[in-house]
Parts: structure tokens; C-alpha cells; sequence
């Protein structure tokens, strides 16, 4: 089985969106009452953050593959990351 490489970014803008699934869920629920806006900054505000620790975790991965083999390789192929 291949394996991915790891992308922090995309765990954290999961993360946000699944509470948001959850404010919602209780809200249609009736454990809460929640305004509709209320889910927009918890959205925009997980999505901006996803966003920087996405950059974040490129600039790592690119780093460790020029300090690693001197070669630097596309990222998001795969390439730079040992098999």
C-alpha cells in the first residue's frame, strides 16, 4: 500500500469544519440554539489558519529535502520524501 504524505494543513481545515458540522448538528438538534452567522468566523477562521500552517509545513518538508540530499525536488510530488 503506497503511503501519502502527511499534510497538517488539511487535518487542521477538517478539523474546523467537522465543529462546525457539530454546532449545527446540535443546533438542529435542539441540544443548543445557535444564530447562523456564528458558524461563518469559526469557518474563515479555521481555513486561515489551515492556510498558515499548510505554508508552514511546506517550508519544512522543503527545507529537510535540500538539507537531506542537496537535490530539491517539486513539492507535493512525493519525490521528497524517502520510500
Amino acid at each position: 500500500m503506497l503511503r501519502h504524505e502527511f499534510q497538517p494543513g488539511r487535518l487542521v481545515a477538517g478539523c474546523f469544519l467537522a465543529l462546525a458540522g457539530v454546532v449545527y448538528a446540535g443546533d438542529a438538534g435542539g441540544a443548543w440554539e445557535t444564530p447562523w452567522f456564528a458558524v461563518i468566523p469559526l469557518v474563515v477562521g479555521g481555513l486561515c489558519l489551515a492556510g498558515v500552517v499548510g505554508l508552514i509545513g511546506r517550508g519544512i518538508r522543503r527545507r529537510r529535502a535540500v538539507s537531506a540530499g542537496g537535490k530539491t525536488a517539486p513539492v507535493g510530488t512525493g519525490a521528497e520524501t524517502p520510500q
